[in-house]
């Protein structure tokens, strides 16, 4: 799947301050009207995979928290999200190359954090729409092995230990 970084996700936000901002996590499921955006983190990520490289990156995480009870006919609009992130990164400088995920969850959908899939514009809406991240192997992704290579891995003798007549310590049974 295709990743959008901060810098092109917020060129879209900047475009359409007067629009409202629509989450879909999943088909013909919305995040509630009177959502919050209470939080934005910057989490710099740092992994060996199983090829044993090091990855380095950096996640751009817009929370959502979906308040219970109370009753809102419209999402906010882009122009109150701008101005949240305005006030995020007076404090926070976000990298405009960094992956962008949405955090997530309600009483129906456990937490967790979405890829921006589509940004669609529909009237006056701007529409998120959210889909779940994968897993992936990076060493495979590369064209290389998952784990060790069959020249790396160590190799054991055995020995029968059944058919030895005698134990003792230069045999290299014990």
């Amino acid at each position: 799947m295709e990743t959008i970084n901060w810098g092109s996700f917020k060129e879209v936000l900047l475009s359409n301050p007067e629009l409202y901002l629509n989450f879909q996590y999943a088909e013909n499921k919305w995040v509630d009207a009177s959502y919050h955006l209470t939080e934005i983190k910057q989490a710099q990520i740092t992994s060996v995979d199983c090829g044993g490289v090091l990855n380095n990156w950096t996640e751009i995480i817009v929370q959502l928290y979906e308040p219970t009870g109370q009753q809102q006919q419209r999402p906010m609009q882009v122009i109150k999200a701008l101005s949240i992130i305005n006030l995020v990164e007076k404090v926070l400088p976000l990298d405009a190359s960094a992956i962008v995920k949405i955090e997530f969850g309600n009483a129906e959908f456990d937490v967790r954090q979405m890829l921006p899939n589509n940004l669609i514009i529909d009237g006056d809406n701007l529409i998120i729409d959210l889909r779940h991240d994968a897993v992936q192997c990076k060493a495979i992704d590369r064209g290389g092995n998952c784990g060790t290579t069959a020249e790396t891995k160590p190799t054991t003798q055995l020995k029968n230990l059944a058919t030895a007549a005698c134990c003792t310590p230069d045999t290299g049974c014990c």
